[in-house]
């Protein structure tokens, strides 16, 4: 991995965790992720403009699709995290959607893109699933095993929906070339327009989200967007099989997070296995 791809990557990671602290004080619902699509596309809309002005726009079925199919898997993810953080820890439900979406996405690359496994990469992946089990912390003597399971399934569920607009985006970008910030801009714009017959009954609760969120609404459609095209961005330069796992460095971030600003339970044990989960990465991304 070369050092501006890992640039890339390491800020893309911490403006993720940093954006994902914000969505986890709001626990909002689709009002509030409608707004954030919103606020997402009339704050981009100048460096839009910008690469009209390049040259770099080009319309084409390619973009249609893949922007689409992008916003639905991105509307699965949004509603599934935000129902995790209403119902869980963040130091639980981050660190296991961020786990499980590489080890999903790196699987969905050696499957259908035909990148190879190598001996690290069985390293890293063993290593990310040991330090997602270790995180989870599930006891059959523990009192609170419902709720960690709860934090299980949407984690898991949301890494799942992560490995698939991942691999949707990056053959999108790396096989047709289509510019990640169009990408994602016309992925919000469609994701905007597909909740709209959603929202608008609830006025009341958009009225509610803006005037408790609207400063938290403004950043996260500012940090979400910019570091998902970082990302995109990192795999014109590198595989599928090292970005995706290398950006999961933001799961230290999280689990701190959780465990400093929440005061979640068992939060040394949680940055343990962060710590192997993070080492899995390292894995990776030398191999």
């Amino acid at each position: 991995m070369s050092s501006y791809v890992l640039f890339l990557v390491l800020t893309a990671a911490v403006l993720h965790a940093c954006w994902n602290l914000l969505a986890k004080k709001t626990k909002g619902k689709i009002p509030f992720i409608w707004l954030l699509y919103i606020a997402s596309n009339i704050l981009y809309l100048p460096f839009l403009f910008f690469q009209i002005n390049k040259g770099n726009f080009i319309y084409s079925q390619p973009l249609l699709w893949f922007s689409l199919s992008s916003a639905l898997l991105h509307l699965g993810y949004f509603i599934v995290l935000q129902k995790g953080y209403r119902s869980a820890d963040l130091s639980v439900v981050y660190p296991l959607a961020r786990g499980s979406g590489p080890l999903f996405s790196s699987i969905a690359a050696i499957l259908l893109l035909h990148e190879p496994l190598k001996l690290g990469s069985t390293f890293g992946l063993f290593l990310i699933i040991a330090g997602v089990l270790i995180i989870t912390g599930l006891s059959f003597k523990k009192e609170n095993n419902s709720k960690i399971i709860t934090g299980i399934t949407y984690g898991v569920l949301t890494g799942l929906f992560i490995a698939l607009y991942t691999f949707n985006d990056t053959v999108a970008v790396k096989t047709y070339g289509i510019s990640p910030l169009i990408l994602t801009l016309a992925t919000n714009l469609f994701s905007a327009v597909l909740l709209t017959p959603f929202v608008l009954p609830q006025k009341d609760e958009l009225k509610r989200e803006i005037k408790m969120h609207k400063w938290i609404i403004i950043a996260i459609a500012l940090l979400s967007p910019a570091a998902y095209i970082l990302v995109l961005e990192a795999l014109k330069y590198a595989p599928l099989t090292v970005v995706a796992p290398a950006r999961e460095t933001s799961i230290l971030l999280g689990v701190f997070m959780g465990s400093k600003v929440f005061n979640e339970d068992d939060g040394k044990r949680r940055l343990i296995a962060s710590v192997l989960i993070l080492g899995g990465i390292v894995a990776l991304s030398l191999s």
